[in-house]
C-alpha cells in the first residue's frame, strides 16, 4: 500500500494454496499462481521456475523479492532487464528448523544466498539483530523496518461481541495466533499448561505444522473446554478475537539462531490490540517488552512455570491494566505511519 500510495504501479506475485483463503480486496493488482505442489523440493522447483517466467514476461522497473526463496528468479531478472532490485529479508533463512534438520537443504540455500546477497545493494530486514549478523557476514548495509500495522488500523468499522465470535463472556482470554504456528513455537507446551490454569481458555488462531499435534493433544489430556481452535482467517476476523484477549502468547524458543532474534508479527499485532504480552525471553522483543512495560517474559517453556506465570499474571488485575494502557503509548510509537518512512526514503529513489 506504500508503495501504491507512493505511485507505483504494484503487482503483488504469491502462489495460492488448496488452503488458501480468498484474498480480500485490493487497491492494486494481484497474480496468485496455483502449482502442482505445495511442499518439499519439486514445489521449489517448480515455484522458481514459474516465477522466473512470470517476471520474464511482465515489465517491471523494481523488483522486491520477499525472503531467499523468491531471491533468485529476481536477482536473474534483475541482470537480463537491468531493473531494480530490493530484497527484503524477514528472517534468518538458512537458520530456519525445517532446514537445521536436512544439512544437504541447508548448504544448498546457504550457497545461493553467499553468492547473491553481497550482490546486493538494497536489503530490508526485520531487526538490528538480523541486520548486524547480515552485516557481519557479507558487508552489505541493510535497512530495518518492521512489520507494524498501520495505527488507523485500530478503528475496526464492527466490534463483534463474544458471544458473536463464540467466546465465553466470563473467562479470561489467552491468545497465541499467526500462520506460521510450527515446531519450537512454544505452542505445545501452552496446550499442557492449559492443565494448571482455571477460569481462562486459551484461543489458537491460525495455522501452521503443529496444529494437528495441538488439536490431538487436546482430546489426550481432556482439555477441549480450555482450547478453541480458530483456525485461518481473514486479518480483520483475526483482530477481533485478538481485542477480547487479556494475554496474548509469543513463546518461540531459543533453539536456533533464527528463532533467537525473531520478532514475530503477532506481537505488533497484541500491542495494536491493546493486549498485554507474556513472551519467551528472545531478546528482540524483551527489549520493546521491558521498553514500554507491555508485559513479562518467562524463564522456561516448562508447562508448569508458564501456568504459575500466566496465572500470576491475571489474578493481579491492575497490572494488566497498566500493561494495556501502556500498549495504547507503545502503538503510538510502533507503527506503519512511522516504520515507512525508510522504506519511502529508498523506493523514491527509483521514481
Amino acid at each position: 500500500m506504500t508503495l501504491h500510495n507512493m505511485g507505483y504501479d504494484v503487482t503483488l506475485v504469491g502462489r495460492k494454496q488448496r488452503s488458501s483463503l480468498p484474498l480480500a480486496k485490493r487497491t492494486y493488482k494481484t497474480k496468485r499462481m496455483f502449482l502442482l505442489f505445495e511442499k518439499g523440493p519439486f514445489f521449489y522447483m517448480e515455484f522458481q521456475k514459474r516465477l522466473f517466467l512470470f517476471l520474464l514476461f511482465h515489465k517491471a522497473d523494481v523488483l522486491v523479492s520477499n525472503d531467499l526463496d523468491t531471491l533468485l528468479p529476481n536477482f536473474l531478472i534483475s541482470k537480463l532487464k537491468g531493473a531494480q532490485l530490493v530484497y527484503d529479508s524477514h528472517e534468518l533463512f538458512c537458520e530456519v528448523p525445517e532446514l537445521q534438520a536436512n544439512p544437504v537443504k541447508k548448504n544448498i540455500w546457504k550457497r545461493l544466498e553467499r553468492w547473491i546477497f553481497p550482490k546486493l545493494k538494497y536489503v530490508f530486514t526485520v531487526n538490528d539483530s538480523i541486520a548486524k549478523i547480515y552485516k557481519d557476514e557479507y558487508r552489505v548495509a541493510l535497512k530495518v523496518i518492521r512489520n507494524i500495522p498501520l495505527l488507523s488500523n485500530q478503528e475496526i468499522i464492527e466490534n463483534l461481541t463474544k458471544g458473536k465470535l463464540g467466546i465465553p463472556e466470563n473467562k479470561k482470554i489467552l491468545v497465541m495466533q499467526g500462520a506460521g504456528i510450527n515446531i519450537d513455537r512454544g505452542a505445545e507446551e501452552a496446550v499442557e499448561a492449559m492443565q494448571y490454569i482455571e477460569g481462562a481458555i486459551l484461543l489458537i488462531v491460525g495455522s501452521g505444522d503443529v496444529i494437528g499435534v495441538l488439536k490431538k493433544m487436546t482430546e489426550t489430556l481432556h482439555l477441549t473446554n480450555k482450547v478453541k481452535f480458530i483456525g485461518k482467517v481473514p486479518f480483520q476476523t483475526l483482530i477481533q478475537y485478538t481485542r477480547h484477549a487479556d494475554l496474548g502468547l509469543t513463546l518461540d524458543k531459543d533453539t536456533n539462531i533464527n528463532y533467537r532474534y525473531s520478532l514475530p508479527n503477532k506481537l505488533f499485532d497484541y500491542i495494536h490490540a491493546g493486549v498485554p504480552v507474556l513472551s519467551s525471553d528472545l531478546l528482540e522483543i524483551r527489549k520493546i517488552i521491558e521498553q514500554y512495560e507491555i508485559g513479562a517474559c518467562t524463564s522456561s517453556h516448562d508447562p508448569k512455570h508458564i501456568a504459575d506465570k500466566i496465572n500470576e499474571i491475571l489474578k493481579d488485575e491492575n497490572k494488566l491494566q497498566l500493561w494495556k494502557k501502556n500498549t495504547k503509548i507503545a502503538s503510538e510509537k510502533l507503527n506503519w505511519e512511522t516504520e515507512e518512512k525508510q522504506l519511502i526514503e529508498v523506493y523514491s529513489k527509483f521514481l
